[in-house]
């Protein structure tokens, strides 16, 4: 068991958020800090990964757009979202391959929304975590030495119709929701703490910073 370190970085540029990522990473790889979590919120934007440019998929008119390279398609990120972002050493036991890693981090949601009463799940159609026929959680991640950067997001309480015009790869217009959207409102401090409540999931002991 080791301890890893949440950090609430509060609202953050995605550009800001990026940067301190690679810088962690390679601080991460080289056992310079521990393993860390980043919280935190972006205004809109929506990023773009690989796949989504290699399919040549583009939100619609209206949407500021940056590439990452994590996996996945269309990402949107804004208001009302919760933003995690696990710089992570996947080195224990069961953290052996991308699949097991995501299925981790989809389980500790799933977990963490079923216990404030929110039926959670997986999806055939995509990773991520859904509500009924909706995804409110995406996730993607990009590795250099098995330690990650980027991560996933929870839509809780987004502006409406704008994360829902942002189709994913493969997935039609308003698959992708929030929770209020759904008809659950929930506070953003009460998905954290269940969050954290759940944590042991990850194999790590929480110590707050």
């Amino acid at each position: 068991m080791r301890k890893f370190v949440v950090n609430h970085l509060g609202k953050i540029s995605h550009s800001d958020a990026d940067e301190l990522m690679r810088i962690m990473q390679s601080k991460r790889i080289e056992d310079e800090i521990i393993d860390t979590i980043l919280i935190c919120e972006h205004d809109e934007i929506v990023t773009v990964g690989p796949r989504a440019r290699n399919d040549g998929i583009k939100p619609p008119e209206g949407y500021k757009t940056t590439a990452v390279d994590r996996g996945g398609g269309l990402t949107w990120h804004g208001p009302g979202q919760l933003v995690i972002y696990p710089i992570f050493k996947w080195d224990m036991e069961g953290e052996s391959n991308v699949k097991s890693i995501i299925s981790k981090l989809e389980q500790w949601v799933i977990n963490a929304l079923t216990e404030i009463g929110i039926e959670a799940r997986r999806d055939d159609r995509m990773q991520g975590v859904w509500v009924g026929q909706n995804k409110v959680c995406s996730i993607g991640l990009s590795f250099l030495r098995w330690t990650s950067r980027h991560g996933l997001t929870i839509n809780y309480d987004t502006p409406p119709g704008r994360v829902e015009m942002v189709s994913g790869c493969g997935l039609g217009q308003e698959t992708t929701t929030s929770l209020a959207a759904l008809g659950i409102k929930i506070e953003k401090e009460q998905i954290l703490k269940s969050l954290i409540n759940n944590s042991s999931i990850l194999s790590r002991i929480i110590h707050e910073e």
